[in-house]
């Protein structure tokens, strides 16, 4: 690959779905996760990325280099908009992050965090934040010199399945 790869960066389009739901699949492989924990469809992804009320955003980065001469898809993006009270400002939540082993250390990773930066920013956010699995250390050592802040105090919670069920009183 060339040294000096041409990235260009695009939100994804309806048209995009399959490509969108491809690297969720290898997102998750990457992160050791098993296909049936991965019930994502394209027939779902269509309707709550591109339906009539759109849940999230996904970029896409695509990579040109000269000894492929042609545009590749490389990695994406997937962001939504939450707000916090204490700030009393809207802030942009990465979801998922992911480039295609191939093109990993070419900056795509760096470009598509600094772009949704810059769409924070135009959007007023007081902040963007994202989760990261304990054991990527790749991943962590780029957040890191990207000037990201580790918050250890804080604890994920989650309700799914059969405890949202229970919870909502189904």
């Amino acid at each position: 690959m060339s040294a000096f790869p041409s990235i260009r960066l695009a939100p994804a389009t309806e048209d995009d779905v399959g490509l969108v739901l491809s690297f969720i699949q290898q997102l998750a492989a990457y992160e050791r996760a098993t296909p049936d924990q991965v019930p994502a469809t394209e027939a779902l992804l269509r309707q709550n990325l591109f339906g009539p009320r759109p849940y999230a955003k996904v970029m896409i980065a695509y990579v040109t280099t000269s000894v492929e001469c042609e545009e590749k898809p490389a990695g994406f993006a997937v962001y939504f908009y939450n707000f916090s009270t204490w700030t009393a400002r809207p802030g942009l939540y990465l979801e998922d992050l992911f480039v295609s082993p191939d093109y990993r250390g070419l900056g795509v990773g760096k470009l598509l965090l600094v772009q949704l930066a810059k769409l924070a920013k135009d959007r007023q956010c007081g902040r963007m934040e994202w989760v990261v699995l304990d054991w990527n250390k790749p991943a962590i050592d780029m957040y890191l010199s990207l000037g990201a802040e580790q918050l250890t105090e804080w604890i994920i919670n989650r309700v799914s399945g059969p405890s949202l069920d229970h919870l909502a009183g189904l």
